[in-house]
C-alpha cells in the first residue's frame, strides 16, 4: 500500500476543505508554541465528529502512518509537533459541551473545547473548572488532558488529573475504550490517571468528564513588591510553613514585570526586583481569618510595597498581568525558550540564585515567572534566532537549569510535558529500569508507535538502543546531551 493509497482512503472520510495537502495549507501546522522545532506533516485532517476521528485513526493503523492530535497548538514542549510522513488530526471543531449537570457538578466535553469555555458554561450555576493554565483563553481541554496542565491555582486545587473523572478514548489501533466514570469513587485500576499526562502516546480523548467546583464566595488578592528575587522566594517558604493554603502563589521578576506592564498595563511597580502574588479564596469567614495571618507573614517578609485588590476589577487586572507574561516577553526578545522544571519549595531561593548565576555566565537574559507554591519554575531564556549559535547557547543554558532542578531533588517538567524539547533529559532523571518500564507500557498500548511518535523518549526508542550523537538535531548542534 502506497502513500497515494493512504491519501485516497482519507478522501473517502474527509471532504477537500477538511483534508489539507498543499504546502500553504500545511504551513500553519509545522510547529506549535515551541517554534524552534518544525516539521511538515504529510496531511492535516479536520474532523467534525468523533466518528471521523475514529475513522482517521483506523486508517492510520491500517497503513502504519503515525498521527499527532492537535488542538490550539499551545504546547511549549513540542508536544504537538507533526511527525514526518505522518498526519495531524486537528480537533478544534470537536468543541461541544455535551452535558453539564450542576447537581452532580460534572461536565462532559469534547477535546476541542477551550478551557475557559467550561467555566463560562458552568458560571450561571455558580460553578467553575479549576485548572487555569496561562493559555486558558485559547488552550483546549484535550491538550490539557494530554499534558496534565496545571495553572496558577494548582497549589490548592491540583492539576488536570485531579479534575478528570472519566474518558472516552480512541486507542492507536482504532479501538474505542471508556476509562473511569462520572464518580470520584472507583475500585478499578486508575486508567484515567494513566491516560492523563501521557502526552498523546496512548491515543486521543474523544469525551472528557470533568468535575466542577463551586465558585469561591470571596477572594482576597495581594501583590507584594520586593527588592530581591530571593526575598520573594523566601516569602513563599514563610507562607507555606505557616500552614496556610492559598489558592495561588506566584512570582514574577523584573524582566517579566516590565514586559507585562508594557503589554497590558496592570499597574505593577517597575522598580521591583520581584513581585509575589498571593490569593486566598473560599468562604468569607475563612478568607478573612486567613487574611489576618497572611498579612502578618507578608509584612514580616520585608516587601517595600503591598497592594491589596479592593474589588474584582483590580483582582483581574493583577491576574491579567501575570497570565500575559509569557506572550509579553516577546516584547523584550524575538525568541525565547520556556522551561518548566520543578524544585522543592524549600530550595526555591537557592534555585533562583543559581539561575541568576547561570544567566550571567552565559550572558543571556532570563525572565522568571512561575508557580511558586509548588516550586514550578518557568524561566524564559531569551535569544535572537537570527544570530549564529544563539539557539544552541540558549539550549545549553536551558540544559543547565534542568540539571539544576534534578540536582535539587525536583523534576524536569511540572506541566508543559517532555514532548520533543526535553526527551534527552529523561535518562538524567529516570534510571534505565524506569525508562524500560515506561517504554514497555508505551509499546504494549501502541506496538506500531503511531500515536505521537518520537515524543517523550530519547530518539523515540528504548534507552538500550540509543547511540549518543545519533540524533540529527544533536549533530546539527541544536540539542546537547552533555
Amino acid at each position: 500500500m502506497t502513500q497515494a493509497d493512504f491519501i485516497a482512503k482519507l478522501r473517502t472520510i474527509f471532504p477537500t476543505d477538511r483534508l489539507l495537502l498543499t504546502p500553504a495549507a500545511l504551513a500553519p501546522y509545522d510547529s506549535d508554541a515551541l517554534t524552534a522545532f518544525q516539521s511538515r506533516p504529510l496531511a492535516v485532517v479536520i474532523p467534525e465528529t468523533q466518528a471521523e476521528v475514529i475513522a482517521a485513526v483506523k486508517v492510520c493503523h491500517q497503513f502504519s502512518v503515525p498521527f499527532v492530535a492537535r488542538g490550539s497548538g499551545t504546547s511549549l514542549s513540542g508536544g504537538s509537533l507533526p511527525v514526518k510522513e505522518g498526519i495531524v488530526i486537528a480537533l478544534n471543531r470537536l468543541n461541544r459541551v455535551i452535558t453539564l449537570d450542576p447537581k452532580q457538578r460534572i461536565a462532559v466535553v469534547e477535546p476541542g473545547v477551550i478551557n475557559l469555555d467550561i467555566t463560562k458554561a458552568a458560571a450561571p450555576h455558580g460553578l467553575l473548572y479549576a485548572p487555569d493554565p496561562s493559555s486558558q483563553p485559547i488552550c483546549t481541554i484535550g491538550g490539557n488532558v494530554a499534558f496534565n496542565s496545571g495553572g496558577a491555582h494548582c497549589l490548592k486545587y491540583g492539576m488536570t488529573s485531579n479534575h478528570v473523572l472519566g474518558l472516552k478514548v480512541v486507542l492507536p489501533d482504532g479501538e474505542v475504550a471508556t476509562l473511569g466514570s462520572d464518580s470520584l469513587d472507583s475500585a478499578d485500576a486508575d486508567t484515567v490517571g494513566l491516560f492523563v499526562g501521557s502526552e498523546g502516546l496512548f491515543g486521543i480523548a474523544l469525551e472528557i468528564t470533568v468535575r466542577l467546583l463551586p465558585k469561591p464566595e470571596m477572594y482576597r488578592t495581594v501583590l507584594a513588591a520586593y527588592r530581591s528575587l530571593e526575598a520573594a522566594g523566601d516569602a513563599v517558604s514563610r507562607v507555606i510553613a505557616s500552614g496556610l493554603l492559598p489558592g495561588a502563589l506566584e512570582i514574577m521578576d523584573n524582566l517579566s514585570i516590565q514586559a507585562a506592564e508594557a503589554a497590558v498595563h496592570p499597574g505593577y511597580p517597575l522598580d521591583a526586583a520581584a513581585l509575589l502574588i498571593v490569593e486566598l479564596e473560599g468562604e468569607k469567614s475563612q478568607v478573612e481569618a486567613e487574611w489576618a495571618r497572611l498579612k502578618e507573614i507578608i509584612d514580616a517578609s520585608g516587601p517595600y510595597q503591598v497592594k491589596v485588590a479592593k474589588n474584582d476589577d483590580e483582582r483581574m487586572k493583577i491576574w491579567k498581568g501575570r497570565k500575559s507574561a509569557f506572550s509579553a516577553v516577546g516584547r523584550l526578545s524575538p525568541d525565547y525558550i520556556v522551561q518548566d522544571g520543578v524544585v522543592p519549595r524549600s530550595r526555591l531561593g537557592e534555585a533562583l540564585r543559581e539561575i541568576e548565576t547561570l544567566s550571567a555566565k552565559y550572558g543571556i537574559r532570563v525572565a522568571n515567572v512561575f508557580h511558586a507554591g509548588d516550586g514550578n519554575l518557568h524561566p524564559l531564556i531569551m535569544f535572537d534566532g537570527r544570530e549564529a549559535g544563539a539557539l544552541h547557547r540558549a539550549e545549553e543554558l536551558a540544559s543547565e537549569i534542568i540539571d539544576l532542578c534534578i540536582q535539587l531533588g525536583g523534576s524536569i517538567t511540572g506541566e508543559h510535558g517532555v514532548g520533543m524539547e526535553k526527551r534527552q533529559y529523561m535518562p538524567r532523571q529516570f534510571g534505565e529500569g524506569d525508562m524500560d518500564a515506561m517504554w514497555t507500557l508505551r509499546t504494549t498500548v501502541d506496538p506500531k508507535q503511531l500515536a505521537n511518535r518520537g515524543k517523550v523518549f530519547p530518539d523515540g526508542e528504548a534507552p538500550a538502543l540509543r547511540q549518543v550523537g545519533s540524533h540529527p538535531l544533536e549533530k546539527a548542534g541544536v540539542i546537547s546531551r552533555e
